[in-house]
This record gives C-alpha cells, sequence and structure tokens, in this order.
C-alpha cells in the first residue's frame, strides 16, 4: 500500500493571530501608585483620624530621633586643643597605639598616654578641659549630651596627673568627672581642680584652687572647697587638708606686649601679691602653654624679680607658693606676653584722635594701620575696622590720675606705642 504525499491543498488552514499591547512608562506606574497610597491615607483618615495622627507622630519622632543622634554624635566628640611632645592615642576598638594630632576625636574608652616630655589639653562639648601632664595615662570615660543639653563627661586616670577646669554649664543637672581605682570626684560648674594618682604608693589625691567638688569613694562623701585637699589612700580613712593659695599675677598683664631693642639682654620685671603664710615662691616661665619646656625658673623669697635671656617669642608664666612646712600651692593662673623686638626704621601708623569719659569706663578713640594689632592695657582690641579706625572701652577704672598704654604691631613687624594720660573724677 502506497501512502498518498500531501499537497498544499490538503494541508490544514490557521487562523490569524493579531498581538496588540500598550507601553506603560515607569514615571506612569510611579504616579498610578501615588495616586493609590493618596487614596488609602485620605480614607484612613477620615475613618480613623487618631490613628492616622499617632502613626504621623511616631515616624516624626523616629526621623528627628535620628537627626537628633546624628548631631549628638558630632557635638560629644572630644578633641585635643593643644599638644607637646609625644602623645599616644589607643581607640576603643583598636589594639594599636597611634600618634595623637588635631584630627583625632575622642570617643568613650579611648585611651591617651604622654610620654617624659608630653602633654595635652582636650576640650569636651561643655567646655570643660583636661590637661594630662607628662608621664600619665588616662581613659576617657564618659561623654555624652542629652536632648535637653545636660551633659555628662569624665576621665579615669590610671597613673600620672591631670589639671581639669570647668566652665559654665546649660543645664543644671550636668556632671564632670574625674574618677581613680578606688573614688570618684564630681565637679561643680566653674571649678579648677588638680588630680595626682601615684602609680607607686597608690595613693590618689585632688586639690581644688577654685569652685567646688565632691569625693565618693563607698558609702564615704567629701565636700571640697577652694584651697582644700582631699588624699585617697588604698587603705585607711580619706584625708582632706587645706592647702596654700596659689599667688595672683600682677606684671607683666595677660597678652601684654613687651617691645624692647634688644630682647635676649633685656630685662624682664615680674611680679605678684604675695601670699600669707608663703616663705618662697617659684616662678617658671614656658614656651608652651602647658609648661613642658620650661625656658626660664628661678625661686626667691620676694614677689618680684627680673629675668633675662629670653629670644622673641610667645611666653607664658605663672608661680607656685611654698610655705615654712614646704607645701606647695597649686599653680597660679597662666599669664601670657609676647616679646618683640623693636622695629627699626618701620614705624606704625598709630594715632589717638580722643578720649570719652562715661562713668569710670573710658571710651578711646583713634586710628592705625589696616590689618595691625592693637593691645591696650592688656587687652587685645577686636573692633578694628578695616580702614583702620577703631574704639575701645576700658574696664571701670579706679578713681585719680591714670595712664592708658596703647601698644601696637603691623604686618611689616613695625610698633608703635602710645601712653595716654587720664583722669577719672
Amino acid at each position: 500500500m502506497q501512502s498518498q504525499p500531501h499537497t498544499p491543498a490538503s494541508r490544514p488552514k490557521i487562523s490569524r493571530v493579531e498581538v496588540y499591547w500598550t507601553s506603560v512608562t515607569y514615571k506612569t506606574v510611579v504616579m498610578y501608585v501615588a495616586l493609590i497610597l493618596a487614596v488609602l491615607l485620605a480614607s484612613f483618615y477620615l475613618v480613623v483620624p487618631d490613628w492616622y495622627a499617632s502613626a504621623l507622630n511616631k515616624i516624626e519622632h523616629a526621623v528627628g530621633a535620628g537627626g537628633d543622634n546624628l548631631a549628638s554624635g558630632t557635638q560629644t566628640q572630644a578633641r585635643f586643643v593643644n599638644l607637646d611632645g609625644r602623645v599616644q592615642v589607643k581607640k576603643v576598638n583598636s589594639v594599636q597605639w597611634v600618634d595623637a594630632d588635631y584630627r583625632v576625636t575622642l570617643d568613650k574608652g579611648d585611651l591617651i598616654q604622654t610620654g617624659g616630655d608630653g602633654a595635652a589639653r582636650i576640650t569636651f562639648v561643655d567646655g570643660t578641659t583636661y590637661t594630662v601632664k607628662s608621664n600619665s595615662l588616662v581613659t576617657v570615660e564618659e561623654n555624652s549630651v542629652d536632648r535637653d543639653s545636660t551633659t555628662r563627661v569624665g576621665m579615669h586616670i590610671t597613673s600620672g596627673a591631670v589639671d581639669l577646669s570647668t566652665g559654665t554649664w546649660q543645664s543644671p543637672r550636668s556632671q564632670a568627672e574625674v574618677s581613680f581605682s578606688n573614688a570618684v570626684a564630681s565637679l561643680q560648674q566653674n571649678t579648677r581642680a588638680a588630680v595626682r594618682s601615684d602609680p607607686e604608693t597608690h595613693d590618689n589625691e585632688i586639690t581644688v584652687s577654685s569652685g567646688n567638688a565632691e569625693l565618693q569613694r563607698g558609702d564615704e562623701h567629701v565636700e571640697i572647697g577652694q584651697y582644700q585637699r582631699v588624699v585617697v589612700p588604698p587603705s585607711g580613712p580619706v584625708e582632706k587638708t587645706n592647702v596654700l593659695a596659689p599667688p595672683e599675677l600682677t606684671a607683666p598683664l595677660n597678652l601684654q606686649p613687651i617691645i624692647q631693642a634688644d630682647p635676649k639682654h633685656a630685662t624682664l620685671h615680674f611680679e605678684w601679691a604675695a601670699v600669707p603664710e608663703a616663705v618662697s615662691y617659684d616662678i617658671r616661665v614656658s614656651s608652651t602653654s602647658m609648661f613642658s619646656r620650661i625656658a626660664l625658673e628661678k625661686r626667691t623669697t620676694q614677689t618680684s624679680v627680673d629675668l633675662t635671656g629670653l629670644d622673641p617669642g610667645d611666653y607664658f608664666w605663672n608661680v607656685i607658693a611654698t610655705d615654712a612646712q614646704k607645701h606647695d600651692s597649686e599653680a597660679s593662673e597662666t599669664y601670657k606676653f609676647t616679646l618683640a623686638m623693636e622695629g627699626k626704621g618701620q614705624e606704625m601708623l598709630l594715632e589717638v584722635d580722643g578720649t570719652e569719659l562715661h562713668g569710670n569706663v573710658v571710651e578711646v578713640i583713634g586710628r592705625t594701620e589696616p590689618g595691625a594689632a592693637l593691645i591696650i592695657d592688656g587687652e587685645a582690641v577686636a573692633d578694628i575696622a578695616s580702614d583702620g579706625t577703631f574704639r575701645y572701652f576700658t574696664p571701670p577704672m579706679s578713681r585719680g590720675s591714670q595712664v592708658i598704654v596703647i601698644t601696637g604691631q603691623n604686618r611689616r613687624g613695625g610698633t608703635a606705642t602710645k601712653r595716654v594720660p587720664i583722669v577719672i573724677p
């Protein structure tokens, strides 16, 4: 039997199929989704407005909290404001010590170590500063700020010495602390204190030079006032004693420029107020604010001394008093002065146009060169116009004849000094 071949006419017919489509862009999809969400939200608002308000508040709170946390994280980073000599840092999440620099930010748990020639000043968000002296090991123990501006800062001293000072706080509930292995001290605002921890004897001590503090060891609470020292031994009772007050500096004034033709051989006069019970004084002059490098030092029984041998530059000085039992006071407030060479043939423009009395305050009106720096009675003049004119109001002055000393220096190194006599009725 033979099969019959298919012919084209015998093949089945296929119906014609047509396909249609419509292109939809992503923009159209997004618009439709947004429209549907808007309708749903409007429906929820009309049916259950309380639920809608509650959900909206939660979203705003979450977004606000995220912003606050970001701002808080930025604000609460402590920083180095002064570094001198060898200072190293070990971050809390690291096992390596690295050299400290001004770009390093400090967080809770970070370690700071200073060498024999090292010192570091650290500032926190609330204005509290900790000056870490040489051969010290400390830890950032607390550093936080709440939404109501309440701050908590703290540092733990393993060994060495730290000077600290607190400023004026925005919140009365703020805290600034320093802790030892066996005690913790809380400082009030506007307080200055010096803290020591001896790694050999394990004695810890805190001395308050201004303001107030409170020390706690277990159930013991000790109030510490101005010029008082508390020693915390490893065992036995806490000891509180009164200490010698530091001297008050009188000359040269803070920020005062001293201009000499030959600074290296010029005689500089330093003076301070007498301290009751003090039998001698130790004056120190340093090229650094943390006194890690001493340029001149002298012990004297007088309340003034003349020193020579300083090169031109910026210097810091303070005085420590000593009593008959050889107990030292804390260092006085640190003053800064600038020793400069007198300009030759480069005198600057400095003219006083007049003075006006406002009670016992004197307004000094004058003009100088644009860009020049002026010091009036030891205070920098901040308000100097672009054309060199200036106005300066002195602090309240005592009655009688006075002399206002104005000293300036221009960008070329030229200097000028004016002495303006004034009578306060």
